[in-house]
């Protein structure tokens, strides 16, 4: 039997150069490959050696305006595990971005933030 596993999202973005090298910045990442996708548009592919993030921009892309959990099929957040919780929210926060919603329950701690595409991630240690 095999076990399936989540390879990778895909997401729109202002400007997928910059969002790229936040995720390098934030969590350590690599982008993974980058070029010319579908309808003409530009995307990165960010991650690690399993999984990965592709960040996607066509044109100039509207701004969503609706709530994403009230919209079936809306994008709530983005679930990261990381080894330094503390470390990790430092460089986010170095770059101007405000955290939210701190727990610590089991099985670990966590906290939330938006980034400049109003995308929610959830960034989490279970050290």
């Amino acid at each position: 039997m095999s076990t399936a596993f989540l390879e990778h999202v895909n997401f729109t973005v202002a400007d997928p150069a910059k969002t790229a090298q936040n995720l390098h910045n934030w969590f350590g990442w690599h982008t993974r490959w980058h070029g010319e996708a579908i309808h003409g548009g530009l995307s990165y592919h960010v991650g690690n050696d399993t999984s990965y993030v592709a960040i996607y921009a066509l044109g100039t892309p509207k701004n969503g305006q609706d709530n994403s959990y009230a919209t079936i099929g809306g994008l709530n957040h983005i679930g990261i595990v990381v080894d330094d919780l503390d470390a990790t929210e430092a460089k986010i926060k170095a770059d101007g971005i405000e955290t939210f919603n701190h727990a610590d329950y089991e099985p670990g701690r966590r906290f939330y933030f938006r980034d400049e595409n109003d995308i929610e991630f959830e960034v989490v240690s279970y050290a």
